[in-house]
């Protein structure tokens, strides 16, 4: 009798979708994903789990914040531009052009004539203003996209020439020599894995041959007993000179003295660039190509141009990135060691006062994200027990640091500065 009267007061659907919180809700995430919250309730009530009167409250706390499966996670792991946590975060200004972007806008629009306008016209200026020496600029979805585009362009049916220690592997599985084949090019090894002179590729040129291929190694370095040809010395071979290099640096930065950029690989003699947008120009993924007015408008007009193409989002992004304050990424690049040891002790300090094993520490940073390979950047981080690691990445919002001899650092250089007291409060609340 008392299963009876407790399946009697179980609210009915249509009442809880009417609550004020719940309705609100809806509106945010969708009737279907809030009407499965409402039945779990429901059963729950049923089971004698949670009281009728609970069951608004059981279906809000177990509705997330947003309609996305995605999670803001703190980047305290040190690397600048961490792979798995998206490369580069966007700045606030990239993030309102997201918001503008996001609903009808004049991407493909001439406003002053109401004819068609050329696609991400201000994106593509704000790129070509940031790299001068380019005579003409295009975007695609991604840098293996670029390169792709390139080599289906220029090459399909022909050989591209590239020297052996330069054939990478690009992550997740994917290389570089397995991309390039795929558009139907072939590819003629030169040198050795350690190894390459001028002379082997001007042995390697022929009647068949699409393009001289510069890769840059950004995930590795080969030290040692080793020789490569710069760009400059690639030039006047007779076929075009494409430079991937990677990281998306258009113009030199002194922190990474070694790390090639567009602006000084098209000075050298290199007729197109391919690059990343997403690493350390800290924009949105994108690939960039740089080259010759005469190239990148083959580039633009094939037939693979229009299945490579970015969307109004990635456009609006990468504008406001290249016109709009120095990101996140420059901003870490940039941080001062004396600052970030400041930023750890004072957050350090919090925590040991409210009986957390926490101390300040001096720590090594890097790029990451396929970029400056082997450069460490002097940083702080705050180091706390071990066992905080999976504590802190189970937590709201999750934070991902790294462990190193058996401890749990957090490293401040690539956490803004403006998150350093939610990392605190994420720290503590792994106490309660």
């Amino acid at each position: 009798m008392r299963a009876m009267d407790i399946r009697r007061q179980v609210p009915r659907t249509d009442a809880v979708l009417a609550d004020p919180a719940v309705a609100a809700a809806t509106q945010r995430l969708g009737r279907h994903q809030v009407k499965q919250a409402v039945a779990a309730a429901q059963q729950r009530v049923r089971d004698g789990v949670v009281a009728p009167a609970g069951v608004v409250a059981d279906v809000l706390a177990a509705l997330p914040d947003t309609a996305t499966t995605l999670r803001p996670v703190l980047n305290a792991t040190g690397v600048l531009l961490h792979t798995n946590l998206g490369r580069a975060p966007l700045s606030a200004a990239a993030v309102e052009a997201l918001t503008t972007a996001a609903g009808t806008t004049d991407v493909e629009l001439d406003l002053a004539t109401g004819g068609r306008g050329r696609r991400g016209a201000g994106a593509l200026a704000a790129l070509a203003a940031a790299v001068p020496a380019a005579g003409a600029v295009h975007v695609v979805n991604n840098g293996a996209a670029a390169l792709v585009l390139a080599a289906t362009a220029l090459a399909a049916g022909r050989e591209i020439v590239l020297a052996r220690g330069e054939m990478v592997e690009i992550g997740d599985g994917f290389r570089i020599p397995e991309l390039l084949e795929s558009t139907g090019a072939r590819l003629r090894e030169v040198g050795t894995t350690n190894r390459v002179t001028r002379e082997d590729y001007t042995a390697a040129i022929g009647p068949q041959t699409g393009f001289v291929l510069k890769v840059h190694p950004s995930n590795f370095r080969i030290t040692g007993f080793t020789s490569s040809v710069p760009i400059k010395d690639l030039t006047g071979l007779g076929v075009p000179v494409v430079a991937d290099i990677g990281s998306g640096l258009l113009t030199a930065h002194p922190a990474l003295p070694e790390e090639p950029d567009a602006t000084t690989a098209l000075a050298h003699g290199a007729e197109l660039v391919t690059a990343s947008g997403d690493k350390l120009l800290g924009g949105p993924q994108a690939g960039l190509l740089l080259g010759s007015e005469q190239l990148v408008t083959t580039l633009r007009r094939h037939p693979l141009a229009r299945a490579l193409r970015v969307d109004k989002l990635t456009l609006a992004a990468l504008e406001a990135t290249l016109r709009g304050p120095a990101t996140p990424t420059a901003q870490a690049l940039s941080a001062n060691p004396a600052a970030l040891h400041r930023r750890a002790t004072a957050i350090a300090t919090a925590l040991a006062a409210r009986g957390v094993d926490a101390t300040a520490v001096a720590s090594q940073a890097t790029v990451g994200g396929g970029g400056a390979p082997g450069i460490a950047l002097d940083s702080a981080a705050i180091s706390l027990p071990e066992r905080y690691a999976p504590l802190l990445r189970a937590g709201s919002p999750p934070v991902l640091g790294r462990v190193e001899r058996g401890r749990c650092l957090l490293d401040v250089r690539s956490l803004p500065a403006d998150q350093d007291a939610t990392l605190r409060d994420a720290v503590l609340a792994c106490m309660s």
